[in-house]
């Protein structure tokens, strides 16, 4: 009734990869199956835990212990039976890069919390024409309604943006697609040691990861619906 069949008909043809299937990935992933998006490739080397319960549309006491890719390509299967679901239970990264580009793909949304994988897909993709929407800091915060998608150039009060903006810039690329919050973090009470190479573990709750994925997933099927209409004329 909004987008029309057409438009409908440009959704069950396209193919959108997801990279990360966390707390914002989830979401998107949410977004795109049950708007129609007929093709979709999952990308996570991770599998669910008990500590995934509170944000992740996967994580669920039935599904700890299965690999998140499989977990929620069930979970689109459910919502749509037809859809054509590839996923690769795997770690991006720049070694392995070519493993994740058998197929071309429409559009690609990053919801990576590695910097180092981030900066390569993001460099990838725009090399390769494909666009692509990056999810930066959602840990630490509250406010939802802070989310924003926006240019990189105009981020501002979040760490993980400062360092993508500087990194990428080092790399020729200024302009980029973004979900960001210029809410300023909480500091969460040290529950558990950091891994390696990290010096905090961040918190996250329901609402803000979810509501940054189900944005994303929107805005993607607007532009995919709003590119294949500019093809057309």
């Amino acid at each position: 009734m909004l987008f029309g069949e057409e438009a409908m008909r440009s959704l069950r043809s396209s193919h959108v990869a997801v990279f990360g299937l966390g707390g914002v990935g989830s979401y998107a992933v949410e977004a795109l199956v049950r708007s129609g998006v007929g093709e979709l490739t999952l990308i996570d080397d991770d599998t669910v835990s008990v500590t995934n319960l509170n944000r992740q549309l996967e994580a669920l006491h039935s599904t700890v212990g299965q690999s998140k890719t499989d977990a929620i390509a069930a979970r689109c299967r459910d919502i749509n039976p037809d859809v054509i679901l590839h996923p690769i239970f795997a770690r991006y990264d720049a070694e392995h890069r070519e493993d994740f580009f058998a197929a071309p793909y429409d559009y690609i949304i990053d919801a990576i919390d590695t910097v180092s994988a981030k900066l390569d897909l993001i460099e990838t993709a725009q090399k390769r024409g494909i666009p692509i929407l990056s999810a930066l800091g959602t840990g630490n915060k509250l406010d939802a309604s802070q989310l924003q998608i926006t240019d990189i150039s105009k981020t501002y009060n979040c760490s993980l943006a400062r360092v993508v903006r500087k990194e990428l810039k080092s790399r020729g690329i200024t302009h980029l697609d973004v979900l960001f919050s210029p809410e300023l973090p909480v500091k969460p009470d040290a529950l558990e040691t950091p891994p390696p190479g990290r010096r905090s573990v961040p918190a996250s709750v329901t609402w803000v990861p979810g509501c940054a994925g189900l944005m994303m997933g929107g805005e993607v099927i607007r532009q995919l619906i709003l590119r294949r209409k500019a093809e057309k004329k």
